[in-house]
Order: C-alpha cells, then structure tokens, then sequence
C-alpha cells in the first residue's frame, strides 16, 4: 500500500469523495464525528479496506483532525483481533495548515450494537466478554479506550466483533486538559479531567452494559443538553443509578450486580482491570448457557427475552 496517493477529487452528490492511485471507491458507508466513512477496493488484489475522511471547515480548530491522527497513532500500534487497525494516514496541508486527512483501514463489515436486533441476554454477554478482551488487550499495551458506547462495537454476521473509534483513545494515566466523551457512557473522572486509567474503560462498557440491557441510560455528570459546553458545573455526586433487574425483572441479579459495580461513581470502587471483569462474565456466561440459577431471584439466564438491545423493548 506504499504506493497509496492522495489525489485530487471529484464530486459524489454535494460532498467531495476521495480518490487514491489503485483503490476504487466502492460505496459511502456512513458518517462519523464529522468525518465520512467509505468503503474502498484495491484494484490490484481486490482486497477491501474502510477510508475516513475529515476535511477541516472554515473557522474549525480542527480538533476533528487532531483525533483521527490519534486514531491512527494508535489503531497503527495496537495488535488485537477485536480492535479495528489503521494502516495508513495522508494530510492535504493549505497554508501551512492540515487541511483534510484521509486513513485507511480494516473494513469492519456488521453493524454496530445501537443498531443490531434484539439479542439473548447470552449473547449479550459473549459480545461484552470480547469486547472486554480487546479493551484488555488495549490496557495490555499501555492505552485506554476512553469512548467505550454500543456505536463503536462492530458486530459481524458471524458474530464477530470489532472495537473502532479510537480518536479519544490516550495513554493509561492521561490527564486530558479538555472534558471528551459521550455523555450517556462518560465517566465521572473524565468530567473532572482527572488522570484516566483502566476503571475508566470499566465505566464506559459498564454504561454500555446497562443501556444494551435495559434500553436506559446510566446517569453521568454531564447533561446531555449541556454536552457541548466546557465549563458545565460538576455535580458533586452521581445521580442514583437503579439496577438494571429493577427496571427490568428478567434481567438476573449477579448479572446486574456486576453493571452496577463497573458504574461506580468511585473509580477505586470498581473492577480494577478488564481480567476481573471476564472473570465475572465467564462464570455468568458458564451458569447461563447450562441453565443454572444467577442471583437470589432464581431466574435462569438462558431465557431469550432475558436480554435485549435498548432499542426494542424486549424483557420487560
């Protein structure tokens, strides 16, 4: 792919598509974070690869761009089978200034858990166990996550996963001088622009868990209304959050317990790594698909409407 060059471009409706020497565009997969997503071949093997483009608007600071740069930073060093790769990155500068970024990476075909059917509350807690696995293997390599949602879980026919958007991944230990995240999944800490580590990552699939099961969202300390403003005041404590068998009675009370201690408001509070957390998901995993009892209600986790994406109302 050394031969990969940015060229000039051409038109696709009103937005400017990309063009690169010996890749075909093959079609427009969505939209992220002001940047567009497409999906394109290489001509010489027919290989298919994902391409995000951002292109810098007039009066942007171009944070946009700073994050994609991370994500090839960092999607370009971390080797794990459940996170997507980067491969290549190229800048188009004006004045000095970067422009537009293009990178190409690994095509991810699937759709992502927000959007998947409903599932099996053990098939819930397969995915979560992997996507734990590549979070740990991130931490294994010294970097966070940091925007753990359902958006950015990849979900493949097969049943295979990817973790992707790593534009707000950080090394372990960051103190980041500005509030990021999605503040349906944020943790406390990074409200507070405290130092992020791996109970961050905790919190964020902990927020995740939660809403894939219940179809609600755990309270954080940002408003959703106030997401965009910087200088929002800090609530001194969380909002409380009800467990997940309370809202919806199906749900088995050691699964719940274990959502409720990721989201602890405290980080020391929490499972301390991702290994505590598929400890727990393995021996959850272990009782449902054999049927047994989880938890002091004695519901058995194998029953289908046990689990449920938030978006359909299953389980209830």
């Amino acid at each position: 792919m050394a031969d990969t060059i940015l060229q000039n471009h051409f038109k696709f409706g009103n937005i400017e598509q990309p063009r690169f020497d010996n890749f075909e565009v093959i079609k427009r997969l969505g939209f992220g974070a002001g940047s567009i997503i497409y999906s394109v071949k290489n001509i010489k093997n027919g290989k298919l690869f994902a391409l995000k483009h951002v292109v810098r608007k007039e009066g942007e600071n171009g944070r946009m761009i700073e994050q994609v740069e991370n994500e090839f930073r960092i999607g370009n060093k971390i080797d794990h089978p459940y996170i997507r790769k980067a491969f290549e990155i190229h800048r188009k500068k004006q004045r000095l200034r970067t422009r537009e970024v293009i990178m190409l990476m690994e095509y991810c075909p699937g759709v992502s858990l927000e959007q998947s059917p409903s599932r099996s509350l053990l098939d819930l807690l397969l995915i979560f166990r992997m996507v734990a696995d590549g979070l740990g293997g991130m931490h294994n390599q010294g970097y966070l996550h940091c925007d753990m949602k359902p958006n950015n879980i990849i979900i493949a026919e097969n049943g295979a996963i990817r973790i992707i958007d790593l534009g707000q991944s950080c090394r372990n230990g960051t103190i980041k001088p500005r509030i990021q995240g999605t503040p349906d999944y944020i943790a406390p800490e990074q409200v507070k622009r405290k130092p992020l580590s791996t109970r961050t990552d905790v919190f964020n699939l902990g927020a995740t868990m939660y809403w894939s099961l219940t179809g609600k969202y755990v309270p954080t300390l940002i408003p959703k209304q106030q997401a965009d403003r910087l200088d929002i005041a800090v609530k001194p404590e969380q909002s409380e959050t009800i467990p997940p068998h309370k809202i919806k009675p199906k749900i088995p009370v050691g699964v719940s317990n274990l959502i409720m201690d990721c989201v602890k408001f405290n980080p020391a509070d929490r499972p301390a790594d991702m290994p505590t957390v598929i400890s727990r998901l393995d021996l959850l995993i272990h009782l449902i698909a054999d049927g047994k009892p989880i938890g002091s209600n004695g519901i058995n986790g194998n029953n289908k409407s046990n689990g449920a994406n938030g978006n359909h109302n299953s389980g209830k």
